[in-house]
């Protein structure tokens, strides 16, 4: 899997404040949450890959690129929603959205298609002659989405995205990311304080903390090794069903008197421990699987 955005001892100073320490790792999921407590540099990091800050040390590449000496370059496929509301008053969010693609390198007349397609893709096709300044704040979040969509970016910088987003749209929004992560077409980077939010949406995750990388780990894998880690609580003689599962390849501690936790090979299946335990003529009265949860890691991280 090509790499998305590679760090490369990425520095960002502001006058004697360091905010950027020396970041260093790649990333290649589809989707890439960004975490990390208030301060941590998510939003400087995120400005920095736009174009907006110039490294103190260090440089980053996007598919390559390398972030000043390829800057032009990566402006053309990069798009961005930004957390700030920044709309032009006394215009219409078609013309808006046909202005943005415009200033993308689009020509007029696609740049007015994209825009009504852009806004009918976020449910805002019914309003889309409206005044900006007449939208609602959930609104204003899916004209924000479709302006940074509309040009056809390879790569999507969303900067809190649900930000005071009611449930109902904040669902829609979740929705909205989630096929356009799976239209495979696009990459996108979402920072947001809302862990809920990543976990749906993303693969990968990034959690910076005081400037720095605290973890990167790729959420598919740590699903799919959840799966092997078992607690189980049983009922009789527990000797004979350890023998039989230590035949079958497990790993286990006991955890208590009726209580084992279990290591399962790659290619058991649940299946097979119910068949020992019958053979066993004891009772699997509780079996759950262990899971990190996104919360996990991020308070593992921030310890």
């Amino acid at each position: 899997m090509a790499n998305v955005i590679e760090l490369d001892d990425l520095t960002v100073r502001f006058g004697a404040l360091e905010i950027l320490k020396g970041l260093q790792g790649t990333v290649s999921g589809r989707a890439i949450g960004l975490l990390g407590p208030n301060g941590a540099g998510k939003t400087t990091l995120i400005h920095t890959l736009l174009g907006f800050h110039r490294p103190s040390k260090g440089t980053a590449r996007i598919f390559g690129d390398d972030i000043v000496a390829d800057a032009k370059r990566i402006k053309s496929f990069l798009g961005y929603m930004p957390e700030n509301d920044s709309f032009i008053p006394g215009m219409t969010a078609v013309r808006f959205l046909s202005m943005m693609a415009e200033l993308s390198g689009i020509p007029s007349s696609a740049a007015l298609e994209r825009a009504h397609e852009s806004l009918f893709y976020v449910g805002l096709g019914e309003a889309r002659y409206r005044k900006l300044e007449t939208y609602s704040q959930g609104m204003k979040q899916m004209v924000k989405l479709a302006q940074a969509i509309v040009h056809g970016p390879r790569l999507l910088f969303l900067d809190e995205p649900t930000n005071a987003l009611d449930p109902p749209a904040r669902q829609r929004m979740i929705t909205l990311i989630g096929e356009i992560v799976r239209s495979g077409k696009i990459h996108l980077v979402l920072s947001s304080h809302l862990l809920q939010d990543v976990e749906a949406c993303c693969d990968e995750v990034l959690i910076l903390k005081e400037g720095r990388i605290a973890v990167s780990c790729n959420l598919e894998e740590e699903r799919r090794l959840n799966k092997k880690f078992v607690e189980v609580e049983t009922r009789g003689e527990m000797e004979p069903f350890i023998g039989l599962i230590e035949g079958l390849g497990c790993e286990w501690a006991q955890a208590g008197r009726h209580r084992l936790k279990m290591v399962l090979p790659e290619q058991l299946e649940i299946t097979q421990l119910y068949r020992a335990a019958s053979e066993a003529d004891i009772q699997l009265r509780r079996l759950s699987y262990k899971r990190d949860s996104l919360q996990d890691i991020f308070l593992k991280a921030m310890e």
